[in-house]
């Protein structure tokens, strides 16, 4: 079986080809192709399909190092068209289609790299989904072990909480992040993103992503923190803004008027191989 390792500000993949009709990996092949000391080591398997839409020229899955599938991985959808350009598949310069999961997403491909259109955030409760609430707020509160935490709630084709921080440097994120997670009030657990506003158009972000743990970039991670925070005024988000990970640094906007956020960043081929 036939790989390629690639990675998005460090937030790193095995991308498989599977549109000669090969099944999706099992859990426990996605946990040895995830693992780092006995495998090739990635935060997600990516999987590319036959196209599911007409103006698609190809479709990718998401699953976690644990197996379970994801709904969108932004940085992975970077991924996925730097390798359809390479393959052929997609034209070298400017505008195609892939189909993920959550959606049909444009991508705009020049001589910069590749900007992903990611949809429009979904606040509403049942859309996150988030349990036992009516309404979408900017901010929630959950008695997470023994105190009180704010944090804002959002969809970006999966389900995230967004915790803004003084610093977060000093956020025990292995701590809040399965805490969080664990919460009755995500009932498909939740990407936990903690995040410090730096200016209007600079945050800090750190992500604790369900099924993997901290990652050093999440690109669904970087959209969902910049809605919640455009949502309380907090950033400039249609001047656009700069998220910075441990792993490198993304720009996200907001368009004012389809009010859809489109994400862009660094892109890398690591090394081919095969799984024996």
């Amino acid at each position: 079986m036939r790989f390629s390792k690639m990675h998005g500000a460090g937030n790193d993949f095995v991308v498989l080809d599977l549109r000669g009709g090969r099944p999706a990996p099992a859990p426990d092949l996605c946990a040895h192709l995830a693992n780092r000391e006995v495998g090739v080591g990635c935060d997600q398997i990516l999987t590319i399909e036959p196209p599911r839409s007409a103006a698609a020229v190809a479709s990718y899955r998401i699953w976690n190092a644990d197996g379970s599938a994801s709904g969108q991985c932004g940085n992975g959808a970077r991924c996925i068209a730097a390798w359809l350009v390479r393959d052929g598949s997609a034209p070298r310069q400017g505008a195609f289609c892939i189909d993920s999961p959550a959606g049909t997403h444009p991508v705009q491909h020049d001589d910069d790299g590749f900007v992903i259109d990611m949809g429009r955030p979904q606040f509403e409760p049942a859309a996150i989904p988030l349990a036992g609430v009516a309404s979408a707020q900017a901010s929630y509160t959950l008695d997470i072990d023994g105190r009180p935490l704010d944090f804002g709630a959002v969809s970006m084709g999966n389900p995230h909480a967004v915790i803004e921080v003084e610093d977060v440097r000093r956020t025990d994120l292995e701590r809040l992040g399965p805490l969080l997670q664990a919460s009755a009030s995500f009932p498909q657990s939740c990407n936990v993103g903690v995040a410090q506003v730096m200016a209007p158009d600079c945050i800090r972000l750190r992500v604790y992503e369900r099924g993997v743990g901290e990652t050093l970039a999440c690109g669904s991670g970087a959209c969902a923190a910049v809605a919640v925070l455009a949502q309380r005024g907090r950033v400039d988000a249609e001047g656009g803004v700069a998220v910075k990970l441990p792993g490198g640094t993304l720009y996200v906007r907001i368009d004012a008027d389809s009010g859809n956020i489109y994400m862009g960043g660094p892109t890398a081929f690591v090394f081919e191989g095969e799984w024996l």
